[in-house]
């Protein structure tokens, strides 16, 4: 069963178009990152998602309509903002009490239980909490309802290191139990990487790259070739090209490979993009065109006609 199916999703705002023509399909037990810059459309589709926003298309989450199913949805969704949505002035114990008041779902032992491995005081008002504090509160009400789908638009914002490891640690040890989904968008690609299943990256309202992380070492991969030796690696056609520490970095789709990998290993250093490396090359040249391109002896393909099929 899929747990968020979308076929032909859009939306726009006036003549600014945020979603166009989005088709995806996540299954249940899934770690999904969705992937963008600013503006590429992703917290208008998982508004879209928890019923916040009309939308056209077709959208079903959990098997439900967002939209006009809204009230069933939530009881099997729970969502986590990129901003503080508790009211300062209330108590810890009180915020506790008022989600075990309203959801049926909602284990109040299982809160406590995972409070009580913080430094939040139950008499702690959530105006007095660090910025860090407060996502352990909300992932602690989360955690303690027995959801299906839980959807995160940058849920770690703003935190130190040591509060966003913990966050994602919780998420994993204390939630995920592989019959959830969990969608989560963010910035900070490179802590997230590890945790994912799967990635989708969202460009201009287009989904244009969906893969299972375990087919990221299949499809493509890179090579760090020194100068004297540049000419001859882009004789392959990469598919792009970055510069690191003194080196060119060449992104290759692996499919395109067989005998000719091994040519390309006695020049450089055979290795798999990292996530962020990937999205640099899926995305990076079509938002932020760089001033000047080297000089090639054929012409390349796309990035998105390469590994972002």
């Amino acid at each position: 069963m899929n747990s968020i199916e979308a076929r032909g999703l859009r939306k726009s705002y006036g003549a600014t178009i945020a979603l166009d023509g989005v088709d995806l399909s996540i299954p249940e037990g899934r770690i999904v990152g969705l992937i963008g810059l600013n503006g590429a459309g992703k917290t208008t589709a998982l508004h879209a998602m928890l019923g916040l926003t009309p939308y056209e298309g077709d959208l079903r989450v959990l098997g439900l309509d967002p939209w006009t199913q809204r009230d069933l949805l939530t009881r099997d969704v729970c969502f986590i903002a990129d901003v503080a949505v508790l009211p300062r002035w209330i108590r810890v114990s009180q915020a506790v009490d008022y989600v075990a008041g309203v959801h049926p779902r909602f284990d109040r032992s299982k809160a406590e239980r995972f409070l009580a491995r913080t430094v939040i005081q139950p008499h702690s008002r959530v105006g007095q909490l660090s910025k860090g504090m407060v996502a352990q509160l909300h992932l602690a009400l989360v955690m303690a309802i027995d959801a299906r789908l839980l959807i995160l638009d940058e849920p770690t914002l703003g935190l130190d290191i040591l509060y966003r490891k913990q966050f994602y640690d919780s998420l994993l040890t204390d939630y995920f139990d592989y019959t959830r989904t969990i969608l989560v968008t963010t910035h900070q690609v490179e802590e997230i990487q590890n945790i994912l299943t799967d990635v989708l990256f969202i460009h201009q309202g287009r989904i244009v790259f969906n893969r299972p992380m375990d087919d990221l070492e299949s499809s493509c991969f890179e090579v760090s070739v020194a100068p004297a030796q540049l000419a001859a690696a882009r004789a392959f056609h990469p598919i792009h090209e970055r510069e690191s520490l003194g080196r060119r970095i060449l992104l290759y789709d692996r499919a395109a490979f067989d005998n000719d990998r091994r040519q390309l290993a006695s020049l450089g250093d055979v290795h798999t993009p990292s996530l962020a490396d990937l999205f640099l090359a899926v995305i990076g040249n079509q938002a932020y065109p760089p001033p000047s391109q080297p000089t090639q002896p054929d012409a390349q393909p796309h990035p998105a006609q390469g590994v972002a099929q």
